[in-house]
């Protein structure tokens, strides 16, 4: 029996506007994959991601140029071989797992042999603002495990010290989005130590690498930028401390899990992470999550609205969807 794969853009507009250092986006863009077989759906998103020339249209057309063979029956393996990581693949390779597990009626993590998801505290993130709203949003997160605070170039420790002084309590990512220089970097790290930063994440440009190689970091380094696939994890290894997995940008939970591997062989600590989005593409991030230090999976809580019995999010900590959701 044939499948029938198909991909549509949803939109999801957010409680309110989400700034980085690169710019603000208030509507989060995701396509919607589902791979059908008989009575059996397998579901799946991605998120287009304009830092690495991604488009709505760009990701449709990418699914749609492999639409033959994964109706033709292409696993997971063979649909490695025929695209590029990124946002598409991330679609389909989840659509793929969740249709196996309906189809076997085993479970992901019984598949992979990880046991039942538990829930995992999730940074909750306070996008680049002013000093002043940045300390207003923190006084609501004050009693969260962990806080993922944006920052950029223009007087980040101002900020900082502004999140730190309504909320004393929290760990701390801090993430400039790949806006500082390594001048900046070392002129800041003393500030960030006082500010008890437990993790910085991507603070140069991801070409601008080399420069962090024999750098003394006071506060342990994240890749995420720099950090796709399991390919550069060597040298990633000799200039940070930390690799953010994402499945968009690895494309999908397949070269996930074997980028967690690979990082582990190579003494990098993990970070799970996620574009804004749906709980769709939370589901399998979840899985990842379980093995990693830190993790940031809040997209879904950015939201005006959430696909039906998704993740649960709770001061801070993320419980997975309901059973049958995905996978």
């Amino acid at each position: 029996m044939l499948r029938h794969l198909s991909a549509i853009h949803v939109p999801y507009r957010l409680k309110r506007p989400f700034r980085i250092s690169r710019g603000t986006k208030s509507v989060a863009d995701t396509i919607f994959v589902e791979i059908r077989r008989g009575r059996h759906i397998g579901r799946g998103e991605g998120v287009p991601y304009t830092r690495y020339d991604e488009t709505i249209d760009s990701v449709i057309a990418q699914i749609g140029s492999v639409r033959d063979e994964i109706e033709a029956g292409a696993d997971r393996e063979r649909l490695i071989e025929i695209m590029p990581p990124g946002a598409a693949r991330n679609a389909i390779d989840c659509a793929l797992w969740d249709l196996e597990a309906k189809q076997t009626r085993v479970s992901v993590v019984d598949r992979i042999g990880w046991g039942p998801l538990g829930p995992v505290d999730t940074a909750i993130t306070i996008s680049l603002d002013t000093p002043e709203n940045m300390a207003a949003a923190a006084q609501q997160l004050q009693d969260v495990p962990l806080l993922k605070v944006k920052v950029d170039a223009s007087d980040p420790i101002a900020a900082l010290r502004a999140v730190r002084q309504v909320a004393p309590n929290p760990r701390m990512i801090v993430d400039p989005n790949e806006s500082w220089s390594i001048d900046q970097l070392g002129s800041w790290q003393r500030q960030l130590v006082d500010l008890r930063v437990d993790l910085l994440e991507q603070p140069l440009p991801a070409k601008n690498d080399a420069d962090l190689e024999g750098f003394e970091s006071l506060i342990p380094l994240a890749a995420d930028e720099s950090g796709h696939v399991t390919d550069n994890l060597g040298q990633l290894a000799r200039r940070y401390d930390y690799v953010n997995i994402k499945l968009d940008k690895t494309g999908g939970l397949t070269t996930a899990l074997e980028m967690l591997e690979a990082a582990e062989r190579e003494g990098l600590g993990l970070m799970m992470g996620c574009m804004v989005s749906s709980s769709l593409s939370i589901a399998p991030a979840l899985i990842i999550a379980q093995r990693c230090a830190f993790v940031d999976l809040d997209g879904p809580t950015l939201l005006t609205e959430d696909r039906d019995n998704g993740v649960v999010e709770t001061c801070g900590t993320m419980v997975p969807p309901k059973p049958g959701f995905w996978g």
